[in-house]
Formats: structure tokens, C-alpha cells, sequence
């Protein structure tokens, strides 16, 4: 008699290779593509009198998985649940046991932070029970968005006329942001300011080792406030006074500047820098590293985790991890590269505390190089991106000097002196920047390099010049930046940075141009509304309030229908309220009636919504509404949006590119975000949860971005057809 297989479930057919090979041949393992329960989509699924009991049906596409793992499970010996090792990942685990009606004694939850063959076994050696605690942090989460997006949702449809719109909880905070950073720049105004560079020079017959350089006028000598050009006719004044001034040093103060290294990625800041130095948006970073973490097959080494677990608020990093990147470091740079200690950094993320380790590659010693052959150019780029980050974390210090010299100018008139300064750096020792820096959103100026001068020196001006400038606005956010305030505002967590930004932007409400993140009317529109009768959906403080709630759900510091019973009664009020108070809106589109100079908005027909002017009956100006998909034209670059075909008396959907004719380039299914995982090109849907490549013949389950569940509280309500019974029990 064979004795019977141990039963593991993942999310993902990549995992479910990588931990199979692992494991061997006394485990059989099978992907659950996700989650397999949710609340129904037609109708709330929230008991709001009975303590917010949640309904929760089986999804339509995920029947037949959970009907297979039903039947492997009772030939199985036990079943392991694992799954990600986060609040998806644990309530994930919960509905696979419930869906397939799991026995307790049966079931074991496993959890580790890399896919490697020392950690899944560590795990198996070490199971656990579910968290409930960590479940229910989840279940109140989506409950929450649930109710704002099931009860918000139509009211904004009936009282702005545009069909499926949602109110997301969190990116509902993300929008405010965008749109008030919108709203600062328009009411901007720009002030003048002049500044005065002298261009100074040794003088004649002094050893010069480099050429002239530059000096910034800063202030009257004996003054502390700096000096304020303000327009061009006092920089002449200036210029005029300082003609044939004597200049001369007066101090030169050297310092040894230490530059640390950055600490290894987190969540967020691997999405920051994969836009700065990639260009990569969140959600195709963590699609990314979705299938680096879940296991690229190397070879004859079968399928590897090349990276840790990369939804992490945490900077932690293993000891066997800390001493194979010493080790390396020695070996290939040298001892002067290797810091005393090994350097430990601290967690800023308030309320961190869902995974254990900050993002790394699995050892260091899988150069990018050596896996380059077996890795899509997306993937090696990402890969070698977080390999550098986190080697370069434990890395000596660079080691520059720093030069500032104070240089008087002496008018030949007694009205006093002026204070010039220079600066200039040189950098004496690489360090960790031999490997990697870190980007900025708004790079600093690089420093020169000052030539050798000594305290009482005259210098030769050989040349001033005054230059105009203009205060400017604060910068417009880019996905970096805007996922960098959600985190400081304690906004969303590693789970759903990606999904909000992304969320915005695919709703219409926030349109990326030249890489900054601006508001379209439409979300100007939304957010007046909220913002005037559901002050508590986008305020920042009220958000980031209830995040650490949830987290002391998690804790099991705070029963999670709390949570609910103090959000829902007040939100109701204020939904009643609106329904009363809100007119129908107009929602302008951003353009100008090209017949009369009247705003264009957004009407609805038979066939759906279009653009009309505002001055309708006198002006009967019309022009198609196109809607954009959030994903980029593979010809030309342009966006994707849906049109309609006229077939006899029928329109028929597809998706062409926004710059037709110029590009005639269309597909009849709707486009996906992801890329193609075998050939990066465009993916579109085959059909609940299937998807197909445009260029290749891959087939299969959508790559997973951000798992099913909720996590982008993108509730959105059933279709307008539903508006009404989805405000019922």
C-alpha cells in the first residue's frame, strides 16, 4: 500500500513549480490562482444590522479549482496552506479551507519569506495554525471598501452622470493628493530673483592646479541674512558697484563628509526607484517581482526564488543573508569595502510589521550576469537593481571632502564688502558607490571641483554674471513620489501602494503626462463631491486612523466589526445627506467647444457616453467620449481606448489606439496591464481569469500584479443596472 501524498496550496502555477521541485516527490502541490472566495458580485453581501456579517460565495471562475483541491484533500495525508505571508496571504488561506470545507485537524499554515530550499523546508518543519487575527484585519479591510464602494458608487453615477465611477476608501486619499498638489501649482505665482556668479581665477604667476571657477554673491560681509536680488535693476546696481572690486579669500573650511549607503528595498522604495531609474510604473514593478520572488526556471537547477517576499514594510535583513553579502564584498572588492559590522537599519515605516525581511535576492552570490540568459530584459533589469541595492547596503561608506571658501570683494567705493562662496567636493573614496546610488525625483546639483587656495589669497574676477530666475511651483507627483506621501501619511500598506496608483489612473481620474501625475476633470469632479459631503472618505488623518486600526486588528488588540460599527453609522448619515442636497452635476471634460468657446462635458446616449457642449440646444457640437484602458499602444506608444464599430443597428465594442489614423492599431478583447511574461508583449482577456499574448502564443492566467481580494479597494458597485439593489442587504 502507497502511502498517500501531503497536499500543499499556493497562488500561483510559477510558486506551485518552485516549491514542487523543492519539496519532492511526497507532496503534491496545486495553485488556487488567488483568492477563490469574495463578497458576491451582485448585491452588498454585508449584514450592516447583524454585526457586518459578510457573505461570501464561491467566485464563478474559481469552481472548478476549489472542486480539485476538495478531491485532493481527501486523498491527502495533510494539507498545507502556503500561501503569502501577509493578511491576503493568511485570509487566502482561511477561504481555501473554508470553500473546500478543510477539517482543523487536517490543515497546517506554512509561511516563509523566500523560496529557497532552506527556508520552505525550514517552514514545513515549523506549521502553524491559521491567524485569525490577521484574517479578520483583512475581512475588516474589505468590508470597509465594500461598503464605500457598493453604497458611494451610485450616488456619484446618478448625481455626475457618469457611468461606473467608484469612491475606493484609499484611493479616494490618493486623489486628494493629486488634486490639491494640482491646485497649489495653479494658484502659484512666480517670483522673480536674480543671483550673481563671479567667474574667479588665481592670480597671475600663482601655481594653478584647475581653472577659473564660479562663486555665488551670498550676503554684505558682517550680515547674516542673505542678500535679495529681487529684479534685473538692482542686479545692475550690484554689478556696476562690484566693477573692479579686489577679491580675496578670506576662509577656507574642509570637512570629511561620510555618505551612507541606502537601506535595502522595501515595497515602496523598490517602486520609487524602479520608476527613477527604470521608468517602470508600480504596478509592472510588482508584477515584476511577483514572478522573481515566485521562481525563474535557471537551467538545470529547474525553478528558483530568485528574490524574498517583495510586499514588505520592513528593513531587516537575515543573519545568513548579512554574512554571505559580507563574505562577497571581501572577496570581490576588497577589506576597506567591508564596514566593522554588519549595519542594521531601522524601520521608519509607522506600523511596519507584515513581513519580516526587506526585499533581497535570495543569495547574493546568483549574480545578475550569471541568471542573465534565463531572465526576460525586464526581469534581469529589476533583478539587478535590487542585487545591487542591498549588497551596496552593507558596503563601507563613500568618503568625500567638502570645500567651502568665503571670498570678500572689496568695491572701489567705501560702501563694504560682499561676501562670494564656493563649494566644490572631491570624492576620495568609492565605497558602496562603486556599485550603486541611489536616485532622487528632484536630483541635487553636482558639486565642482575648487582649485587649491589658502587663506589671504587674491583672486583675479573675470567676469560677473547676474542671471534671472523664477520661483517655481511645488512639483506635480509622479508615481514615485505619490506612493513616497501615502507612506509617510501612513496611507495604504506594501499590499496596495501599486493597486491605488494604478486604480486612479485606470478609472480616469488622474492622467500621467511627461511622467507627472495630474488630474482630469472628471476626478476634479469626484473629489468636489466627496470632499464637500464625505469629508471623512478623503481626509488624510481619517485614512491613515484607520490603517493603524486595522493593524490592531491584526494584533488582536481591537474586535474588527469595531471598526465598522464606528465608520458606518456616520457615513450613512452623510450618504442621506448627499442624496438630498447633490443637483445633477456636469462633469466638464478638460475642452473647449471649438464652435462656440464653451466648456464640452460629458453627456450619455444610447450608445453609451459622449461629449457635448454645455450650450446644448443652441449648440449642438459633439465628438465621441473615449475611454482609456491604462494600458500603452505596443505600436506606437500612444493609449489604448475603447471605441465602437457600427454593425447594421448594433456598435460593437473593441479597443484601438487614441491616435487614430495616425495608428490604426486594435484588438477585439480588452486590454491587460501586465506584459506577456514569455515576450513582453501585449496581453488581453481570454475569459475569466484566463488571458492571452497579442504577439506570441502564450496562454494562461493573468501574471498577478496585486492578488484578487480587494486590496485596491476598487468596489465599484455591480454595474449601474444594480446601483439600486446594491444598496441593499
Amino acid at each position: 500500500m502507497t502511502q498517500s501524498k501531503a497536499l500543499v496550496v499556493v497562488e500561483s502555477p510559477a510558486k506551485a513549480r518552485t516549491i514542487e521541485r523543492i519539496l519532492g516527490s511526497g507532496y503534491s502541490v496545486k495553485a488556487s490562482l488567488g483568492h477563490v472566495r469574495d463578497l458576491p458580485e451582485s448585491k452588498l453581501g454585508v449584514d450592516v444590522t447583524n454585526g457586518f456579517e459578510p457573505t461570501y460565495e464561491v467566485s464563478s471562475g474559481k469552481k472548478k479549482v476549489v472542486s480539485e483541491i476538495k478531491k485532493l484533500a481527501r486523498e491527502a495525508s495533510r494539507v498545507y496552506l502556503a500561501t503569502d505571508p501577509d493578511r491576503e496571504g493568511e485570509a487566502i488561506s482561511w477561504h481555501l479551507a473554508q470553500a473546500a470545507n478543510l477539517k482543523d485537524g487536517q490543515i497546517a499554515r506554512v509561511v516563509f519569506h523566500e523560496i529557497t530550499e532552506p527556508a520552505v523546508k525550514a517552514a514545513f518543519r515549523h506549521p502553524r495554525t491559521i491567524d485569525m487575527h490577521l484574517v479578520e484585519a483583512q475581512q475588516a479591510r474589505r468590508v470597509l471598501d465594500r461598503l464605500v464602494g457598493y453604497k458611494l458608487s451610485p450616488l456619484l453615477w446618478s448625481k455626475l452622470r457618469w457611468p461606473n465611477l467608484s469612491a475606493g476608501r484609499v484611493q479616494s486619499a490618493a486623489l486628494r493628493l493629486v488634486v490639491e498638489r494640482e491646485e497649489e501649482v495653479r494658484r502659484f505665482v512666480p517670483a522673480e530673483y536674480w543671483t550673481i556668479e563671479a567667474t574667479l581665477a588665481k592670480q597671475h604667476g600663482a601655481v594653478a592646479q584647475r581653472g577659473p571657477f564660479r562663486a555665488l554673491l551670498h550676503s554684505r560681509v558682517g550680515q547674516r541674512s542673505k542678500l535679495e536680488v529681487r529684479d534685473q535693476q538692482e542686479a545692475q546696481r550690484l554689478v556696476q558697484e562690484l566693477d573692479g572690486a579686489s577679491y580675496q579669500v578670506a576662509e577656507v573650511a574642509q570637512r570629511q563628509v561620510h555618505q551612507r549607503p541606502a537601506p535595502p528595498f522595501i515595497t515602496s522604495t523598490l517602486q520609487q526607484e524602479a520608476w527613477r531609474k527604470l521608468r517602470y510604473s508600480a504596478k509592472r514593478t510588482m508584477a515584476i517581482a511577483q514572478q522573481l520572488y515566485e521562481g525563474v526556471v535557471l537551467g538545470d537547477q529547474g525553478s528558483v526564488g530568485l528574490i524574498t517576499y517583495m510586499r514588505t514594510d520592513s528593513t531587516h535583513v537575515a543573519e545568513s543573508a548579512l554574512h554571505e553579502a559580507r563574505a562577497y564584498i571581501l572577496e570581490r572588492f576588497g577589506k576597506e569595502f567591508v564596514p566593522e559590522r554588519p549595519r542594521v537599519y531601522r524601520t521608519k515605516v509607522k506600523g511596519a510589521q507584515e513581513a519580516h525581511e526587506a526585499i533581497r535576492p535570495t543569495s547574493v552570490r546568483r549574480e545578475p550576469e550569471q541568471v542573465k540568459a534565463h531572465l526576460t530584459n525586464e526581469q534581469l533589469r529589476l533583478y539587478d537593481l535590487i542585487w545591487k541595492r542591498f549588497l551596496a547596503s552593507q558596503m563601507a561608506d563613500a568618503l568625500a571632502e567638502a570645500t567651502t571658501v568665503n571670498i570678500h570683494a572689496t568695491p572701489p567705493s567705501d560702501g563694504g564688502a560682499y561676501l562670494f562662496r564656493a563649494t566644490g567636493s572631491v570624492l576620495r573614496f568609492l565605497g558602496f558607490r562603486t556599485l550603486y546610488q541611489e536616485s532622487e525625483d528632484e536630483p541635487a546639483q553636482e558639486e565642482g571641483v575648487l582649485p587649491e587656495l589658502a587663506r589671504g589669497e587674491g583672486l583675479d574676477c573675470q567676469g560677473l554674471d547676474p542671471q534671472q530666475h523664477f520661483t517655481q511651483p511645488p512639483p506635480r507627483y509622479t508615481e514615485a513620489s505619490l506612493i513616497k506621501a501615502l507612506e509617510e501619511k501612513g496611507i495604504g500598506r506594501p499590499s496596495t501602494y501599486a493597486a491605488i496608483v494604478s486604480t486612479i489612473q485606470e478609472r480616469g481620474y488622474v492622467r500621467k503626462e511627461n511622467g507627472r501625475l495630474m488630474p482630469h476633470p472628471l476626478g476634479e469632479a469626484v473629489y468636489g463631491l466627496l470632499v464637500q459631503h464625505f469629508s471623512d472618505v478623503v481626509d488624510l488623518g481619517f485614512t491613515a486612523q484607520m490603517e493603524e486600526q486595522l493593524d490592531d486588528v491584526a494584533r488582536g488588540q481591537l474586535p474588527w466589526a469595531q471598526v465598522l460599527q464606528e465608520f458606518y453609522p456616520p457615513f450613512e448619515h452623510d450618504l442621506e445627506s448627499a442624496e438630498k442636497a447633490v443637483k445633477r452635476v456636469d462633469v466638464p471634460v478638460g475642452e473647449t467647444c471649438e464652435k462656440c468657446g464653451r466648456p464640452m462635458v460629458l453627456r450619455r446616449g444610447r450608445f453609451g457616453p459622449f461629449v457635448a457642449c454645455s450650450g446644448y440646444p443652441e449648440c449642438r457640437n459633439t465628438h465621441p467620449y473615449r475611454v482609456k484602458v491604462g494600458v500603452d499602444c505596443p505600436q506606437c506608444g500612444g493609449e489604448l481606448v475603447e471605441r465602437r464599430a457600427k454593425r447594421g443597428k448594433r456598435r460593437s465594442l473593441f479597443y484601438g489606439c487614441s491616435n487614430y489614423p495616425t495608428c490604426s492599431f486594435a484588438v477585439s478583447s480588452r486590454p491587460l496591464p501586465s506584459p506577456c511574461p514569455e515576450c513582453n508583449g501585449l496581453l488581453v482577456s481570454a475569459g475569466r481569469q484566463r488571458a492571452r499574448c497579442t504577439q506570441c502564443q502564450w496562454k494562461g492566467a493573468p501574471p498577478a500584479e496585486e492578488r484578487e481580494g480587494g486590496s485596491a479597494d476598487e468596489d465599484a458597485a455591480p454595474k449601474e443596472r444594480g446601483a439600486v439593489a446594491s444598496t441593499t442587504t
